[in-house]
């Protein structure tokens, strides 16, 4: 597998923890620095953070900013850009109308695999005939990696609807409705928001929510979309939806407690893809999982050990048509062909409007 990183030179930006950043260097210029001992020196974080008086922790988040704003651009080119024994494999396994695996040579870096998927998932959203007109998508750092990796007019016209929840809690271009806002621009489209909480207070607030006439009209074009693409979250303190805020560290220990395995469009699930808190999911507000089921073209992107279980549940539950992940996923996925996994029905047709 090769990495083609560029380090393209922008205006500094004022960033909220910037004056805990040593050195007079622009936060643009460290975040290169940091980039370029990372991919081109092979150095591990830890070493960076010692040369540059940092944390590991602040070399991870410039890292991350630096892929997220383009500061650095990464185009990741597998010796093979398919591995089609995987993918075969993986559509008769589990019905999938389509499957596409990115050969990854045993990288394990989730943000460089998240990227890997994200492009693979936008050249085959951007090769679909005919174009859709109408798209769900959910949200999180592969959602937002897929917007960043989609080519500029490749639907133009596109609806995007968001899914779930997307209020935010805490500022950030990788989370709430920044996604689907930067999907529909890629498009040439527009989005329709969805500017609540992922998940409430109250079973009732979600309830009164859902009646609220203009929070059911963007929940029916997520019910409408022939296409929806979601990625999937672990049960960590690090995912997206417990560092947005909404849920706690011991949430995430009786959720574990619980038997869930990750979280899909923002709803935790167990190994089988049963809900694992139904009362957790009486206050989370967006598409019902069972809904996915019925659309045409269920796009997942999912990649990375910690999104193992989950990955396994979500093709158990049949929550999945078009799958796109990375080989070593896509060989656990196939392990144990004895497990009682469902194989669904390949679908027919390519109804992308509704």
């Amino acid at each position: 597998m090769q990495l083609n990183v560029t380090y393209v030179k922008m205006n500094a930006r004022p960033a909220p923890y910037a004056a805990r950043l040593p050195g007079d260097a622009s936060r643009d210029h460290l975040m290169v620095q940091v980039a370029k001992a990372y991919y081109d020196q092979h150095r591990t974080q830890a070493e960076i953070a010692g040369d540059l008086g940092l944390t590991r922790w602040q070399v991870g988040r410039l890292l991350t900013e630096a892929r997220a704003t383009g500061v650095v651009r990464i185009e990741i080119q597998p010796r093979a850009n398919r591995a089609t024994d995987l993918e075969v494999a993986l559509q008769a396994r589990f019905g999938l109308r389509a499957a596409i695996v990115v050969p990854m040579g045993g990288v394990d870096d989730p943000g460089l695999l998240n990227d890997a998927i994200a492009q693979a998932a936008a050249h085959w959203l951007a090769a679909l005939q005919p174009r859709p007109t109408l798209m769900g998508v959910s949200w999180g750092r592969t959602m937002a990696a897929l917007a960043r990796a989609l080519p500029p007019h490749w639907a133009p016209g596109l609806e995007v609807a968001l899914v779930n929840g997307a209020a935010a809690l805490t500022a950030s271009d990788t989370a709430t409705s920044a996604v689907a806002e930067a999907v529909a621009q890629a498009a040439g489209g527009f989005a329709t928001l969805l500017p609540v909480p992922a998940i409430l207070g109250q079973a009732s607030t979600r309830d009164a929510l859902n009646a609220d006439p203009v929070i059911a009209r963007a929940l029916s074009r997520a019910e409408a979309a022939p296409l929806v693409a979601f990625s999937m979250g672990g049960v960590s303190e690090d995912s997206v939806l417990c560092r947005q805020g909404y849920l706690t560290p011991q949430d995430i220990a009786d959720l574990r407690a619980r038997g869930a395995v990750g979280d899909i469009l923002g709803r935790f699930v167990t190994a089988d893809g049963a809900l694992a808190d139904t009362a957790l999911d009486a206050r989370t507000l967006g598409l019902q999982l069972d809904r996915l089921r019925a659309k045409p073209h269920a796009l997942a992107l999912v990649a990375g050990t910690e999104k193992h279980p989950v990955a396994r549940a979500a093709l158990r539950a049949g929550y999945v048509t078009v799958l796109v992940t990375d080989d070593a996923t896509a060989k656990v996925l196939l392990e144990d062909l004895h497990d009682g996994s469902r194989r669904l029905p390949a679908h027919d047709g390519n109804p992308l409007h509704p």
